[in-house]
């Protein structure tokens, strides 16, 4: 009646072992490290970068616990933060050769300890928010003005660029904020720029008024859903490179979050230099396509054997060889709606392909008309300095916008250009309103607290059901014990952020499994009381309690997806760890106890009796054969 199949057994078992192998990486704790990772979007960390850090840290005597080329940062760890910070020096040292324009950022970090065996099984620790580990907390400001000001400027030189393809004569086209006004003499012109806006510009809407005796002036405005499409934009772009620019600084799970129409909170966890991160986060990139100067002179000046050409600037591409250039530049960043890799239709090769706005896909037309079989350079610019993405050979003559280039490059180059022109710059200005850092100390005391708040209440909880259900209070326990090994083993495995809330769900997670062992227990004393046999009485207790378990831990579950889908921040934190605690809590509570309950008086044929604690009976209940008395076994 109350026996598992070997294979339920098996199933605990398994769950066990997963959930104690994904548990311990969260043991270790952490170590002091530091990272090298690119400041510039042009350079690559590889194993070179690795070998420099390598020999560096050994001709210093500064013994490492671990150093490895990880994604796209190497990071070396140390046992104390005074290694860690020697190291910071010596790689900085070795790397940067010239401080006012550094190739790599060398940033103070921390990493688990976790051992190898542990890492190469995917076992890693939990990530820990602000409040837990200590780190950075920013609030941007978005300059939604300037947003809305450069797509008024785009709109006006596409209109320009429309009306002069159409033939359609103007007096001239200006604009005012968000407005732009467009000066025509008679109404057949006015009808026809009229018509023109509203086919080929579906975001602006026009209107006229007189202009003096014999004039008119249309203006299109920015219609209000274009505008808020415009500002999700930007804020999404925004955010978006900024996310990319984190990443350089490894931290393993920022939060980067909208607030509000027109800000952005940005926290770090665990990132001990703020002002680096400041530096990452203020920094501007622009893009610009000019022409190459292919004279004999501009070979000297390449090779280093004469000056620079007048009206041409210098710049290294990403392999370090120089390029002369025009001063004249031909595109702007502006002038890009998109970049995404590809492949030549011919050949094969890895490509990027470019997409222009109407200003940009006239200019560029008329440029490659001009100049095939000439190169064009396109330059990114950071902190000031520029450096050649790539320098293409033009072809032919390119129209309709969409350009291709190719030539000499793998798949990851390409992805990697492809991202430098989309994201390389942001959609408009932000500056930083708020700031505030947590140490390390303080996220440390928060740990404490949460650890001694959950384990003190574990043991409260297990000394009443061990004093109260006996045996049966001492399988709760187990379960409840269980409950909380699964549920961190989840979470380290989704790689999720604990909290503080994160560990006040956990604690409410502890009081909804045991929840469900006292129905369970109280089922069983129910029918203990009314005269059934030990081994029917945990029958029937388990199974008329195991609907009562899933009604209410579904209910209880529906509330905390809908916290999960409509919460942000720590409310979403909360949500994450209180629903994985009811899936775990109805495992270990049902699935588990009974395995364990069934190992324990399963295989006794005459049971007589079970400990679950004193089973009361109503007053003038005549009924004397009671299975169980006192903690009798």
């Amino acid at each position: 009646m109350n026996r598992y199949p070997v294979w339920k057994y098996a199933i605990i078992v398994i769950a066990l072992l997963v959930g104690v192998v994904y548990t311990l990486p969260n043991f270790f704790g952490e170590a002091p490290a530091v990272q090298v990772s690119s400041a510039k979007s042009t350079v690559k960390v590889d194993d070179a970068v690795l070998q420099k850090v390598q020999t560096a840290l050994q001709a210093a005597s500064l013994p490492t616990d671990h150093l490895a080329l990880e994604g796209t940062s190497v990071r070396a760890r140390f046992d104390t933060p005074d290694d860690q910070l020697k190291a910071k020096d010596v790689i900085q040292r070795a790397l940067i050769t010239d401080a006012t324009d550094p190739a790599y950022i060398v940033a103070l970090n921390l990493v688990s300890r976790s051992p190898d065996w542990l890492t190469a099984l995917g076992a890693k620790p939990m990530y820990l928010g602000l409040d837990l580990r200590g780190g950075v907390h920013f609030m941007l400001q978005v300059d939604m003005q300037a947003a809305l000001t450069k797509k008024a400027e785009s709109l006006a030189g596409d209109l320009r660029t429309m009306l002069r393809d159409k033939n359609i004569r103007h007096g001239g086209i200006s604009r005012d904020g968000q407005t732009v006004e467009v000066r025509v003499r008679d109404q057949a012109t006015l009808t026809a720029a009229r018509n023109l806006i509203a086919d080929q510009f579906p975001d602006l809407q026009a209107s006229d008024v007189p202009d003096g005796s014999d004039g008119f002036v249309l203006r299109a405005t920015i219609k209000p859903e274009a505008l808020r499409k415009v500002q999700e934009q930007a804020l999404k772009q925004n955010m978006t490179t900024l996310h990319n620019r984190i990443n350089e600084l490894g931290v393993a799970e920022p939060v980067i979050q909208q607030q509000g129409l027109d800000r952005i909170v940005v926290q770090l966890p665990g990132v001990q230099d703020t002002a680096k991160a400041k530096d990452i986060l203020g920094r501007t990139a622009t893009l610009e396509v000019r022409m190459v100067d292919e004279s004999s002179e501009a070979r000297s000046a390449e090779m280093g054997s004469g000056p620079v050409p007048f009206g041409t600037e210098k710049y290294n591409d990403r392999n370090g060889q120089s390029l002369i250039v025009k001063k004249q530049v031909v595109l702007t960043g502006e002038n890009l709606t998109d970049a995404q890799p590809g492949f030549d239709s011919q050949t094969q090769e890895p490509t990027v392909n470019l997409t222009l706005d109407a200003k940009g896909s006239r200019i560029f037309k008329d440029v490659t008309r001009e100049n095939v079989g000439k190169r064009m350079a396109i330059i990114l610019f950071e902190k000031g300095k520029g450096e050649v993405v790539t320098a293409p050979v033009i072809r032919s003559e390119i129209g309709g916008g969409r350009v291709q280039i190719s030539g000499r490059m793998t798949t990851v180059e390409a992805n990697d250009t492809s991202l430098l022109l989309r994201a390389g710059s942001l959609a408009a200005p932000m500056e930083i309103i708020e700031e505030y850092t947590i140490g390390p100390s303080l996220g440390a005391d928060n740990i404490n607290r949460g650890i001694h708040s959950v384990v003190w209440g574990m043991v409260a909880i297990a000394v009443f059901m061990c004093l109260y259900y006996m045996v049966f209070g001492v399988i709760s326990t187990i379960a409840l014990g269980v409950n909380v090994l699964l549920l961190l083993a989840i979470l380290s495995m989704l790689q999720a952020t604990l909290t503080l809330p994160g560990i006040a769900a956990m604690a409410l997670a502890i009081g909804v499994a045991i929840d469900s062992n006292v129905l369970i227990n109280e089922r069983i004393r129910e029918e203990l009381r009314a005269g059934a046999s030990p081994q029917a009485a945990i029958q029937a207790g388990y199974e008329n309690a195991w609907h009562t378990i899933l009604d209410s831990n579904v209910t209880t579950l529906i509330a905390g997806l809908a916290l999960l889908a409509f919460g942000t921040g720590v409310v979403r934190g909360f949500a994450v760890v209180h629903c994985i605690g009811i899936v775990t809590s109805m495992f270990s509570a049902v699935f588990f106890s009974r395995g364990l309950v069934n190992l324990w008086y399963g295989r006794r044929k005459k049971l007589k009796s079970v400990s679950i604690g004193q089973v009361w009976k109503p007053e003038g209940d005549d009924h004397r054969s009671v299975a169980s008395r006192g903690n009798s076994n």
